[in-house]
Order: C-alpha cells, then sequence, then structure tokens
C-alpha cells in the first residue's frame, strides 16, 4: 500500500510539474506576443489635451497660409492605400512621423513661433512612446507609402516642408485615429 501511494504520488507530482510547465510556456509565449500589439497603441488621453490639440492645430493653420501647392495631400486616404489593419497602419504612423520629426520639423524648429516650440516636444513624446512599435508581418505596402510619402515631400522641395508642417493637424487626427482604442491605455502610457 506504501508502495503504490508513493507511486501515486511520484506520477502525481510529475504531472503537476509537467503542467507547471506547460502553463509557463504558454504563459512566456503570451507575453512575448502581447506587446507587438500594445506597443503599437497610444492612451486616448494623449490626445485629449485642449492646450496641445489647439496649438497643433493653430501651427498646421498658420503653415497653411505659406502653402501654395493644394494639389498635393501628405497625409491622406493614399497614405494608407494597401495598408489595412489598425496595428500595421498606426506602425506606419510612427514611420511617418519620425520622418516628419527627423528631416522637417526639428531643422525647422526656429520657424512658426511660439506653437513649433510646444508641439514639437508633443509629437517627440508620441515618437518615443511608439518606440518600441513593431510588426510582424509583410510590410511592402507600408514601405512603399512612406517612401511615396518622403519622395513627394523631397521632391516639393520647401514647399513640401512647408506642406508637411500644414497637415501636422492630419497627422494628429491620423495618429489619434489609428493609434488608440477608446477606453483602453497601452502599457507604453503610464
Amino acid at each position: 500500500m506504501a508502495a503504490r501511494q508513493k507511486s501515486m504520488s511520484s506520477s502525481l507530482m510529475g504531472t503537476l510539474a509537467a503542467s507547471c510547465l506547460l502553463v509557463m510556456a504558454l504563459w512566456v509565449q503570451r507575453e512575448a506576443a502581447v506587446p507587438i500589439v500594445s506597443r503599437c497603441s497610444l492612451d486616448r488621453a494623449n490626445f485629449q489635451q485642449p492646450y496641445i490639440t489647439n496649438r497643433t492645430f493653430a501651427l498646421a493653420q498658420e503653415a497653411s497660409l505659406a502653402d501654395n501647392n493644394t494639389d498635393v495631400r501628405l497625409i491622406g486616404t493614399k497614405l494608407f492605400q494597401g495598408v489595412n489593419q489598425m496595428t500595421e497602419r498606426c506602425y506606419m504612423l510612427k514611420q511617418v512621423l519620425n520622418f516628419i520629426l527627423e528631416e522637417m520639423l526639428l531643422p525647422q524648429s526656429n520657424r512658426f513661433k511660439p506653437y513649433m516650440q510646444e508641439v514639437v516636444p508633443f509629437l517627440a513624446r508620441l515618437n518615443k512612446k511608439l518606440g518600441q512599435c513593431h510588426i510582424e508581418c509583410d510590410n511592402q505596402n507600408i514601405q512603399r507609402n512612406v517612401q511615396n510619402l518622403k519622395d513627394t515631400v523631397k521632391k516639393l522641395g520647401e514647399s513640401g516642408e512647408i506642406k508637411v508642417i500644414g497637415e501636422l493637424n492630419l497627422l494628429f487626427m491620423a495618429l489619434k485615429n489609428e493609434c488608440t482604442r477608446p477606453g483602453q491605455s497601452s502599457e507604453m502610457d503610464n
């Protein structure tokens, strides 16, 4: 009887250990996959600050007055062509935001005062929060669309730089619409 109890006890311990390992493996696998989605999101509260919203829209409006090219739209439906999932759209906007900050806004930071000095740090914070946003899928459409935007801006020269600043309100709204989920905070924003 004692040998039988010992055998059952060993069998039970083995089963329990195997179950624990399985649960831990599933947990690790789940944890490894979850941040890909959660890091490609922003807290909606970032876009519910009236002061920075007003400053962003005022900057865009001021720059759009200097924009003579009304035939070209940079931040619009063409940018999202072939990019259907929200996470992919947010990832693409991260790429666009990074380009706009590094290539357009930082070099132009002495223009459009005082708005630029307030909006650039806000957008840089959003860019940093999206820094860990990555996708694991074929992103040819994303790369093509971002490259088309870059090429268009460079082709337009200084007019393209002004256009980018004039469309910051559209970028703001696109980030809000594509990178936030109603009622959900992302881990990166806490």
